[in-house]
């Protein structure tokens, strides 16, 4: 087990802003970031960050915590293995303590799945580098293709030798479960016998955004006619081809600061690109390129470039990418290459400088590019030309912002030397069509028609939730400032007479909101609620200073989301630059106390409602004597009207 000393100093090192930016393309937002949610299929950000209580919100699906349950909910981590993750970032050892045999059993399926496949990633490297098959044909073969030994470590490139169970045998040497190695698709069996998936072939992994190994490529060198060039992964739990792309590991965080990714076709493209110094490049690994896969790109940028080779396979892969690129709101554009050539061999030809002034100027717009590529063929052909206009315009259709839609159309128009009324006319109808089809496939997924009355009414407000809710919001807050309260006190004046006077006393925020509870005996009915306000009481009353970020990593996971909630709730609705429009707003934390007891009487007043309430379904017994209860429903209302002038309002 990771000690506690490695964990304190990994929650003080890492940064939430850093970690998830390696996921997330953040842009500032007053003194927050803001995102696109990794979490769901969002187009308006909702995904909030917060550096200085070190905790994150997703609007969108109600997600939140810190930077460990982040990686946890987003990588499928588990807790040991997030504070692994973050330790490597940021470069701190790791103090291990003994793992009972209980523990080391409780690792879970996909666990054990993770760990055969970073076995068979360094058994992969290990025979590449250290034995005579591995140096004469797999080193041989990745040095042909230019790469470096400093590129082939970087990327982990290796190599499976032509033995039938080689991985297989060292593996369960080693001690992992031949099921483990069969789920992962490294080991084929069949009845009595089991080979190795990738036997005879140079190995590329495929890793995750965090960098675990999801799968392999492997490209077979002997020529065989039976056997694929190419071979991946099948699907399995951990690997989804649909859902990952070859290098974002590497890519991502220049993706983000270049604010664009360059999309390539094969394992090799990706890393001779990265070799050349273009580094925010990434490959759909030889696949069809699919939605996931460009939702993955949208988290860094919304910028893609789709690179391809100059062969007409190459552009008609380029032209069926760019409708599905379009359709997840992304701006495309698009760059092929010399006739021959392929980004692979482009790069490696060519020095950083003259790559990038090529990309820069040959990299169009995808209007400019499906133009200047489709003229051509139809030049002659009025019903070509006709069908070519088509299908641009019902490209410009897969694009949702409808100020994008009319710049296309209108560039649409000049290049095509057509008027601007017919590609608008064309393009509502492409839409009417698009939206009746939608409408039509929705309705076979849905039950016929019922005619059903609507019982549901507006959904009623929980004031206990929401005044509980506020308690706990001033006490992750404010808990450990001293304020000044006033409260008004009942004494009796010269004339007999009880009235209110001010009474003005110092005190700390928790230690105001605990007397005043404890004085009414007040209980939190909501038990998420009831837990941190003991653990805050007890943090605060424990430490001179408070500190937000350590009590939430002192905390039981499970309530991570509901006080980062509370804490990104108070975020999300905080105005920001109104002093540039003269507009002087009063903070809300210069009135600390005046919230404490307003939060605190208003609680009150709602019990008392609640206790009448029930006093008077007891009362409806007209047969019983109800005297007693009488005097306490008078006296609870005189404790209304006492609490109605301290709170200076009507109740």
């Amino acid at each position: 087990m990771i000690a506690r000393s490695t964990i304190d100093q990994v929650f003080d090192t890492a940064r939430v802003e850093e970690v998830i930016g390696d996921f997330v393309q953040l842009k500032k937002a007053g003194s927050n970031f803001k995102g696109l949610s990794p979490f769901s299929e969002e187009r308006t950000p909702s995904f909030m960050v917060s550096p200085v209580k070190q905790i994150w919100k997703d609007f969108s699906t109600g997600k939140g915590g810190t930077a460990v349950s982040f990686l946890m909910e987003h990588e499928h981590f588990t807790y040991p293995e997030a504070i692994r993750y973050l330790a490597k970032k940021y470069n701190i050892e790791i103090e291990e303590t003994v793992q009972s045999d209980a523990q080391k059993e409780a690792a879970g399926e996909r666990e054990s799945m993770y760990l055969v496949s970073e076995f068979a990633n360094s058994y992969y490297q290990n025979t590449l580098h250290k034995t005579d098959s591995g140096k004469a044909i797999g080193l041989s073969y990745f040095k042909e293709r230019g790469f470096t030994e400093e590129t082939i470590k970087k990327f982990q490139l290796g190599f499976s030798t032509d033995a039938w169970t080689g991985l297989t045998d060292a593996a369960i040497k080693k001690g992992y479960q031949l099921k483990y190695l069969e789920q992962t698709g490294l080991t084929i069996v069949k009845e009595e016998k089991q080979f190795d998936r990738f036997k005879g072939r140079v190995m590329f992994p495929i890793h995750s955004m965090s960098g675990r190994i999801l799968g392999f490529g492997g490209r077979i060198l002997a020529k065989n006619e039976k056997a694929s060039k190419y071979l991946n992964s099948p699907e399995s739990d951990i690997y989804h081809k649909s859902k990952v792309l070859y290098g974002i590991y590497y890519a991502k965080q220049s993706i983000a600061k270049q604010d664009n990714c360059y999309l390539v076709e094969g394992y090799t493209d990706v890393i001779q690109f990265h070799q050349a110094g273009v580094k925010n490049v990434v490959s759909s690994s030889g696949t069809a390129l699919t939605a996931e896969q460009i939702r993955l790109i949208n988290r860094l940028t919304k910028n893609i470039t789709v690179l391809f080779d100059g062969d007409a396979a190459g552009i008609r892969a380029a032209l069926r990418g760019v409708d599905l690129i379009l359709e997840q709101g992304m701006n495309v554009r698009v760059c092929t290459f010399p006739e021959g050539e392929d980004p692979d061999s482009f790069a490696k030809k060519h020095r950083l400088e003259e790559l990038e002034d090529y990309l820069n100027e040959n990299a169009k717009d995808f209007i400019a590019y499906k133009a200047s590529l489709l003229m051509e063929e139809t030049a002659n052909d009025p019903i070509a030309k006709a069908d070519l206009i088509r299908d641009m315009v019902n490209s410009i259709s897969k694009i949702s912002d409808q100020i994008k839609q009319e710049l296309y159309v209108r560039e649409c128009a000049r290049i095509m030397d057509i008027s601007e009324a017919v590609l608008f006319s064309t393009l509502a109808q492409m839409l009417k069509k698009s939206k009746a089809e939608a409408y039509k496939n929705a309705q076979k997924e849905t039950k016929a028609f019922e005619v059903v009355k609507t019982t549901s009414a507006a959904k009623k407000v929980d004031i206990q939730y929401e005044l509980e809710q506020k308690i706990i919001e001033i006490l992750l807050l404010y808990g450990n400032r001293t304020e000044d309260f006033e409260d008004l006190i009942l004494k009796e004046n010269d004339s007999g007479d009880l009235v209110l006077e001010p009474v003005t006393q110092k005190a700390k925020v928790f230690e105001k909101i605990y007397l005043d509870l404890q004085e009414d005996e007040m209980k939190f009915s909501n038990e998420d609620f009831k837990t941190i306000y003991y653990l805050l009481t007890d943090h605060l009353s424990q430490a001179d200073t408070f500190s937000i970020e350590n009590f939430i990593h002192t905390m039981p996971p499970k309530l991570a989301p509901t006080v980062t909630s509370i804490l990104m709730n108070d975020e999300r609705y905080r105005l920001h630059n109104w002093q540039k429009n003269n507009i002087f707003p009063k903070p809300k934390d210069l009135s600390v106390s005046q919230l404490v007891s307003e939060t605190i009487l208003s609680l009150r007043c709602f019990l008392i409602d609640q206790k009448v309430s029930e006093f008077k379904g007891v009362t409806e017994n007209v047969l019983e004597d109800h005297s007693e209860i009488l005097e306490d429903v008078l006296n609870y209302s005189n404790l209304k009207m006492l609490l109605s002038r301290k709170l200076n309002r009507v109740l």
